[in-house]
């Protein structure tokens, strides 16, 4: 069987081979190429020797190569008005229009070092969008930094940061029971200062701070009041009235080792009080101030341990969110079961509405009431504040 052998391929059994060598000439034939080459370049040369004897050729040396000059109107003339090329043996250089000024060359050859842009250099002109760059970069370092050394741009990317880092504990807080918020804030601590600094940032777009109207109001009460400020945050409330001779009780999820003692206001207070409506049950304090607090979905448990710390005709203030509300009749009618009488409401703020209780005696409940009054959570819709 032949070597590559493919049915209806047919392989010729030796391959044709060509010689493609030139052939050499035979050496007479190169001796007369050699013999009338010679002659030839022995005719050029004596023709230069002789061109070069009456003045008009180049000499034998190598030619320099003569830099191309434009054409006068006197050589476009002669072209275009006889046959033959006119022939000049003198030809005058033209001058730049810059002959006054020296050439880049000899500029920075004369001052190399020179730290000053030369003459008659060409820079490379930077792009728009880099000249545009350098423009707005700061000079000096350390020109147009905030106080934490951030430039503008970082420093919106980070209030852009934080004020999503916030929207999520506040989502958290109002969407969950008080013992997982509180369950959150022991794993991370540094999440309740993080709330509470986009919560001051969201403060100064409000018309009103309610702890503010309640420092000024607290402020007219005798100075041995006792006041318990549940979700007291970073307890402004206790930095301006315990200066005034108050007592008040700070409480939060997070304690901040001065003013704040860290507790469940939903779960237990760590305060003396009973269900007991009896004067003899140890209650010592007179007034409870939920602003902004209630956010768990249990919030109805802190409406029911204010009423177990409170003394008897003790005040409870709420302040809420306006929107919060679906019913504000079902959300005092709830208040009221607990065993507080409504004072005061007042709807006239466009952001928050403001009731004033006194506590009342109640009757006594049975656990299946108490059940169906913590089940009304939802009388309070979650505070969602606007992405942007």
């Amino acid at each position: 069987m032949a070597l590559f052998e493919v049915p209806g391929w047919i392989v010729p059994s030796a391959p044709v081979t060509t010689n493609k060598k030139r052939k050499r000439p035979s050496a007479a034939g190169d001796s007369n190429e050699k013999i009338h080459s010679a002659q030839v370049n022995m005719d050029k040369l004596m023709s230069k020797l002789a061109d070069s004897a009456h003045g008009t050729g180049d000499t034998p040396q190598k030619k320099k190569k003569k830099p191309k000059l434009k054409r006068t109107a006197t050589e476009s003339t002669n072209e275009a008005g006889s046959s033959s090329p006119v022939r000049e043996t003198s030809h005058k250089p033209i001058k730049p229009k810059n002959s006054g000024t020296k050439s880049h060359k000899e500029t920075s050859e004369a001052d190399p070092k020179s730290g000053q842009k030369q003459k008659g250099s060409k820079e490379k002109k930077k792009p728009a969008d880099l000249q545009a760059t350098e423009k707005s970069a700061p000079k000096q370092k350390g020109k147009g930094k905030t106080e934490d050394g951030l430039t503008a741009m970082q420093a919106s990317m980070k209030n852009s940061l934080d004020g999503a880092r916030f929207r999520w504990i506040n989502e958290t807080l109002y969407k969950s029971e008080s013992e997982q918020a509180h369950q959150l804030m022991k794993e991370n601590p540094a999440v309740f200062d993080e709330y509470h600094t986009g919560f001051r940032h969201q403060v100064q777009s409000w018309p009103s701070n309610p702890v503010q109207l309640y420092i000024s109001s607290l402020s007219s009460y005798q100075p041995k009041t006792v006041i318990a400020d549940l979700g007291c945050g970073d307890a402004a409330l206790a930095k301006a009235l315990t200066p005034k001779g108050y007592t008040v009780l700070s409480f939060d999820l997070v304690s901040d080792g001065k003013f704040v003692i860290e507790s469940d206001i939903c779960s237990k207070i760590p305060l003396p009080g009973s269900e007991d409506s009896d004067e003899d049950s140890g209650h010592v304090v007179d007034v409870v101030v939920c602003a902004l607090s209630l956010m768990g979905t249990n919030w109805p448990k802190c409406i029911m341990e204010a009423w177990r710390i409170l003394r008897p005709g003790g005040e409870l203030k709420v302040a809420e969110v306006a929107s919060r509300f679906t019913d504000v009749e079902a959300f005092v009618s709830l208040v009221s079961s607990i065993g507080f009488k409504l004072r005061t409401k007042n709807d006239k703020n466009s952001h928050f509405t403001l009731f004033e209780f006194t506590k009342s005696k109640r009757t006594v409940k049975s656990d299946k009431e108490w059940a169906r009054i913590q089940s009304k959570g939802d009388l309070l819709k979650p505070c969602e504040y606007k992405r942007r």
